[in-house]
């Protein structure tokens, strides 16, 4: 929700600033303070306590580099580069002066809209937009203030571009020769931010910040962080959630070269599994791997895929929880109709680095290495699970090697581990930092995953080919029951995420229920959340509808989005005029797809090409249509749709899907659980609209529209319309 304060010009007021904060650091100018701001789940946020700790979010060193700390994680999405953008913008600083630190978790970092530290929902430069900007603007007045001080001229007399400030006579000076003395000044109680047409920063394509350093190798990842004298730990977990060790012999590990310790360690939901604990990685999981480890799952259900996705039919074909009410007395004299059930499997996050948590437990403080996207919660799990207070507990935010949610864990499952680690290291006489790490096979099967869902819709069309109604229902787990969550988000026992983007924005006669089931599978948000499945479903059958009424489905679509969604349309028509659809030739074989979706506050269309070869799905190009109102860097938005573009082909192809039999995940390996590859990236092509409108998500909006874009092209090409994912042109 757009705020006053978030506009253009806005002045802002020591009404909006929890509190500022400076002092000096280094020699340098340090500025902190707390925003309050507006986003998506602001309207259910309680009102926030104001935060008094001093920790800098901007430090001005002598040597005039700007350190910005992000209250973030990055892992990849670029918002180490977008955040100290918007401070560098309104600080008119020299982009080669600006640097990042990723900042610990401390109450001043919290998120403005959630009110917890975190990276997740595609909300970081949506939420900080106002907030970072404001550090920037205040910081640059300070330095002029101290300038015009100094120099014993009006502060108007005082230009700054590029970290100089310039006053009358020539005079000259960096902005680290001021920032100790603008640390003396007072913190302006009103800001105006720059309009948008005076951005020299903002809206320009900028190198990230990371990039060398990732691209060298030099980059420190939470994988490659192992403190001096810390011992390597791995977890042999139950292999059904929640068994427990029901006999172990560990005589064989513990005689292995480097091995220290194996001891019993709670897991997560209510397990417990064997640590062992050695001097390297390689010790450890070769002495992990000659335990002898008989486990009881006779208290814990045994969950098998195949009798989900039965028993989910069943209840799809049953009216469940009312999530919106929909007239469907038009549906069983509809002059056609359309029946369709789908099916989504559970889908793994498999970052690309595993998941990995270094902890020094002591006997007052706790100090904690982790990529984290929930520091605010894995705080304070940690210190509950050590027995300390929170404020004992150090976290500090490493850099991470993707996550896409799975960083993100309400139940902070792999951080709590890490400390019950550590605690019962510290309980067997020992002492040191003890680094816990999940091998790629932990990762695939250990949760949490995507649920998996079945949605059922029947539609019906009159003789025009409008729809005169829709009865819809979905089965799958809530993501959201349990968590800190679910007060703002689960209304009436309807899990918002599980229905977002159903109906929109088209204007259609849905009449929608739920059922949620309860299964003894973790689950999580993935990314992109319930737009994963919803959009699939939505768009295809919008395509379908199209086909049954005779109409193109670009001008179907143009027809049933109201007019007032403005940015639906300018999406959709720019990936269109953009990739040559309905005039471009294409070669023999190959159709058009087309979607579009919004999520987290931004529009994505896309228009693609496809084709089979050789009895498999290919898709040719990708053209993509995006409005997320003011692009900060359009550079990372052309990376984060092509990197979405890629994952979201990885979810059509032949193996990606998480089964579960008896109770266990049968995948353990990228060779038996499918992520897309390089060769099958198509050609991608990002097109941003233009807009000087406060900027939404995009971590997570390239995602949704690409498969159902791609099946849609595939129904042209084939005939054949796709109900499941992943892709099976032979059982369709």
């Amino acid at each position: 929700m757009r705020k006053e304060w978030l506009k253009e010009g806005a002045e802002l007021s020591a009404g909006v600033s929890r509190r500022d904060f400076m002092k000096v650091a280094g020699g340098g100018l340090v500025l902190s303070f707390f925003v309050g701001g507006g986003g998506r789940f602001a309207k259910a946020q309680a009102p926030q306590k104001p935060v008094y700790e001093p920790n800098a979010f901007l430090h001005i060193a002598p040597d005039n580099t700007v350190t910005v700390q992000v209250n973030r994680l990055e892992f990849g999405q670029g918002v180490h580069t977008a955040l100290p953008m918007l401070i560098a913008e309104e600080l008119d600083a020299d982009w080669p002066q600006m640097r990042g630190a990723l900042a610990p978790a401390a109450d001043q970092y919290k998120d403005p809209a959630f009110g917890i530290q975190m990276t997740g929902g595609s909300g970081t430069v949506a939420h900080s937009w106002g907030q970072y900007r404001e550090i920037g603007a205040k910081a640059r007045a300070m330095l002029v203030a101290a300038a015009a001080e100094q120099w014993k001229v009006p502060a108007n007399q005082v230009k700054t571009s590029k970290g100089t400030l310039t006053g009358p006579n020539g005079r000259k000076a960096t902005y680290g020769e001021f920032a100790a003395a603008a640390a003396k000044q007072p913190v302006p109680a009103n800001v105006v931010l720059k309009n948008t047409e005076d951005f020299s920063i903002i809206g320009k394509p900028t190198p990230r910040l990371d990039a060398r350093a990732k691209s060298n190798g030099s980059q420190q990842f939470g994988m490659d962080f192992k403190p001096e004298g810390s011992k390597v730990a791995v977890v042999a977990r139950p292999p059904v959630f929640g068994a427990k060790v029901k006999k172990l012999d560990a005589a064989r590990a513990k005689k292995m070269p480097g091995v220290i310790a194996v001891l019993p360690v709670a897991t997560d939901r209510g397990g417990n599994g064997v640590a062992v604990i050695a001097n390297g990685y390689w010790q450890a999981k070769q002495a992990r791997d000659a335990l002898k480890i008989d486990w009881d799952a006779s208290g814990v259900e045994k969950v098998d895929s195949a009798k989900q996705f039965a028993e989910y039919r069943k209840l799809a074909a049953t009216p469940g929880k009312v999530a919106r009410k929909g007239d469907t007395s038009k549906l069983a004299g509809a002059a056609k109709k359309i029946s369709a059930v789908y099916e989504f499997p559970y889908l793994a996050h498999a970052p690309m680095e595993p998941l990995n948590c270094v902890v020094d437990l002591k006997a007052d403080s706790c100090t904690i290495w982790a990529g984290s996207q929930f520091q605010t919660l894995d705080q304070a799990a940690a210190a509950r699970t050590a027995g300390l207070k929170p404020e004992q507990v150090t976290l500090n935010t490493m850099m991470a090697g993707g996550g896409f949610g799975r960083r993100a864990v309400p139940t902070s499952d792999y951080i709590v581990e890490a400390v019950a680690v550590a605690k019962a290291y510290k309980a067997a006489g020992k002492s040191g930092p003890v680094k816990l790490i999940w091998s790629r096979e932990d990762d695939i099967k250990g949760g949490y995953y995507r649920p998996a869902h079945v949605h059922r819709a029947d539609i019906g069309l009159d003789a025009k080919g409008n729809i005169v109604g829709w009865d819809h229902v979905i089965v799958g787990q809530s993501i959201l029951a349990g968590t800190p969550f679910e007060p703002m988000m689960v209304k009436d026992g309807i899990d918002a995420t599980m229905i977002e983007g159903m109906g929109e924005p088209y204007k259609v006669p849905m009449n929608l229920s739920v059922h949620n089931t309860k299964l003894n599978v973790p689950v999580l948000w993935w990314r992109s959340v319930g737009s994963t499945h919803t959009a699939y479903v939505m768009e295809t059958l919008i395509d379908e509808a199209a086909s049954a009424a005779g109409v193109d489905p670009v001008e179907y679509r143009r027809k049933l989005i109201p007019a007032d969604h403005k940015r639906h349309h300018a999406a959709l028509d720019l990936a269109v005029g953009k990739s040559g659809y309905g005039v471009k030739q294409l070669p023999q074989g190959q159709a058009w797809g087309v979607a579009v979706h919004e999520s987290f506050g931004t529009v994505v269309a896309y228009v693609v090409t496809a084709s089979v070869e050789n009895g498999m799905p290919k898709l040719h190009t990708v053209t993509a249509g995006v409005h997320c109102n003011q692009a900060v860097n359009p550079m990372t938005i052309e990376a984060q749709v092509q990197g979405a573009v890629l994952m979201a082909v990885g979810t059509t192809l032949p193996g990606a899907a998480i089964t579960l039999k008896d109770g266990k995940v049968e995948q353990s390996q990228l060779s038996d659980y499918t992520v897309a590859r390089m060769p099958d990236m198509p050609q991608v092509a990002v097109h941003i609209a233009a807009s000087t409108e406060p900027p939404t998500g995009m971590g997570e909006p390239g995602f949704p529209p690409l498969a159902p874009a791609y099946a849609n092209a595939l129904f042209k090409a084939t005939g054949k319309r796709l109900r499941k994912l992943p892709f099976d042109l032979a059982g369709a």
